[in-house]
């Protein structure tokens, strides 16, 4: 059998890589893994990586882990775990066993320290962290040995196992691997691999008050889950030297089909902070309202505001998997969803800036039904049942007393369609003390249900309606960019690019049948966009909707 699923997706460099390792014998089989740190809610850039690791062990017929990289518990919670799983499983994946930590692994990293330690491969450093600054170097001066480098190897342990008790103060010293302090990389000039935390954790407790670094519990991780193929973004390029140095120097690591790093591009999004940091600042300072707002990039927030697996999945697809930083235009993403509801979204009316009609020579208190095709396009969806009577609701931007000839909608004196229903004609209109209108007077043609705008009849346009005793109120968020700059991240402030419009409120109706619209479903309300009930606060009491996507690109 092959290893590789025929339907798979474009190939890419990792993919060759793999399609080599397998060809060779290097590896059996594939797995992957996905490790985030439970230290906010995933995003869209995270998307990408759950996309290609998880999406390359299926195609594989692998497997691919979820691992939490919870070493650093000040700044970690397990909202953020139970979101992460949330989030990977509402995009389509599950992972292979049981959910993993890097804090399964404390122990055995604790081991590896010490093996590292009797190397002489690693030692422990007094100097504060303005002096380890200050030791380093910089990009173009090599750095200077500590003066604790060269502590013998007995000394070196009694003081970790100091430091293991907690008999140190958080930052008097640290564990440092011995690589070398003239490197041209940073990373490699004896960097930090354990550090003194008093901290609770949310796995472990008070077990423990040091906590390994990152570059040194990854790689570890990888290793100790036999991961084939550890697939990290291009800023962890320079790290790999760690990442296989670490590997090289403990024994248990030295089988030739040992775990590798492959490095890929991260996902840059216009008008989009990718940085957790940043986003966590918004939501701090109450500037978006939550880590789920519909404007945040996250994937709880596309998923509230009605975006789904599906759209997400083949936008990871279609940007595709390279080593060459670029920045992907948003449109590409709101295309993926746009695309997927014009197919497949129901249609219904909504009328966002209501104002009343009356039709005058309607029958008073008479009431009718009007079937209508839940998809124009997909007759197995079935069809629907709109009320109609006297009084109706159209959209306040859909009449004007006087046009000229290029505006099609209702205009005073002339004849306008209302979707799936009948020819209407503006006779007069009520208007308030500041000039708004607050009713309009027509009539109706009977003979003119159902019949086709190319009917020979002359009307210049179609416009929706709600029938007005049945209508259900409803609020309506429309959601723009939350940012007017491109590139938000190189602004000094987010608060100079923050889009001031970026969420613009307004009350209106909708047709009786969505009443009880399940949450996250998005529905084409005709001629306005593509909405959805919102999963925190829509009730059949209080109809709330969120603006997906617009029925064209308009931001452009």
């Amino acid at each position: 059998m092959s290893h590789v699923d025929t339907e798979v997706r474009p190939s890419n460099f990792i993919r060759n890589i793999i399609d080599e390792d397998l060809q060779s014998g290097k590896h059996t089989s594939v797995h992957t893994r996905f490790p985030p740190e439970p230290n906010g809610y995933l995003h869209i850039g995270h998307a990408k990586s759950i996309c290609l690791n998880f999406g390359i062990a299926k195609d594989y017929q692998g497997q691919c882990n979820l691992r939490f990289d919870d070493t650093n518990p000040e700044k970690e919670d397990m909202d953020y775990v139970n979101s992460i799983q949330e989030d990977v499983r509402w995009l389509g994946f599950q992972w292979s066993g049981e959910v993993r930590y890097s804090s399964n692994y404390f122990d055995q990293l604790h081991q590896y320290a010490v093996e590292l330690i009797n190397k002489g491969l690693a030692y422990v450093c007094f100097l504060n962290s303005e002096q380890t600054r200050e030791y380093r170097g910089t990009l173009k001066a090599p750095g200077k040995n500590s003066p604790y480098r060269d502590t013998p190897v007995a000394e070196n342990l009694a003081l970790f196992e100091k430091m293991r008790k907690g008999e140190f103060k958080e930052g008097e010293c640290a564990l440092r691997a011995k690589i070398d302090m003239a490197s041209p990389f940073m990373c490699m000039r004896d960097p930090v691999i354990y550090r003194i935390r008093f901290a609770h954790h949310h796995q472990t407790g008070d077990k423990w008050c040091i906590y390994p670094m990152y570059d040194f519990t990854h790689c570890i991780s990888d290793a100790l889950e036999n991961i084939s193929h550890s697939l990290c973004t291009l800023e962890f390029q320079d790290n790999r030297r760690l990442y296989d140095w670490v590997l090289d120097h403990l024994d248990d690591f030295q089988a030739p089909n040992r775990t590798r790093q492959y490095e890929f591009s991260r996902l840059n999004l216009e008008y989009t902070l990718m940085s957790k940091r940043k986003l966590n600042d918004l939501v701090v300072r109450k500037l978006v309202s939550g880590w789920d707002d519909p404007r945040m990039p996250t994937i709880a927030g596309l998923r509230r505001r009605g975006y789904t697996p599906a759209s997400i999945r083949e936008f990871c697809d279609r940007i595709g998997v390279t080593k060459q930083d670029n920045m992907i235009e948003v449109g590409m993403l709101d295309a993926c969803i746009r695309e997927e509801l014009n197919a497949h979204a129901p249609r219904a009316m909504a009328v966002l800036r209501p104002v009343k009609v009356v039709i005058e020579n309607y029958p008073e208190g008479e009431l009718e039904y009007i079937k209508a095709a839940v998809h124009p396009n997909d007759e197995s969806m079935g069809v629907r049942e709109l009320a109609f009577g006297r009084e109706i609701f159209i959209d306040a931007e859909d009449f004007k007393e006087e046009a000229n000839k290029h505006y099609k909608r209702l205009v005073q004196g002339k004849e306008v369609r209302l979707r799936n229903a009948y020819v209407i004609k503006a006779e007069r209109c009520d208007k308030d003390s500041e000039g708004n209108v607050t009713a309009i007077y027509c009539s109706y043609d009977p003979d003119t249900l159902g019949k086709n705008p190319a009917d020979g009849r002359k009307v210049k346009g179609v416009i929706h309606w709600v029938e007005a005793t049945s209508a259900k109120p409803a609020e309506f968020r429309l959601y723009d960019r939350l940012f007017i700059d491109a590139n938000p991240a190189a602004a000094e402030t987010v608060d100079e690019v923050l889009n001031p419009n970026s969420l613009v409120v307004v009350r209106g109706v909708v047709e009786a049948g969505l009443v009880n619209a399940p949450a996250e479903k998005a529905y084409q309300f005709e001629r306005e966009g593509y909405f959805c009930a919102d999963n925190k606060d829509s009730s059949a009491e209080h109809l709330v909707f969120n603006l997906t996507v617009a029925l064209r690109d308009s931001f452009a």
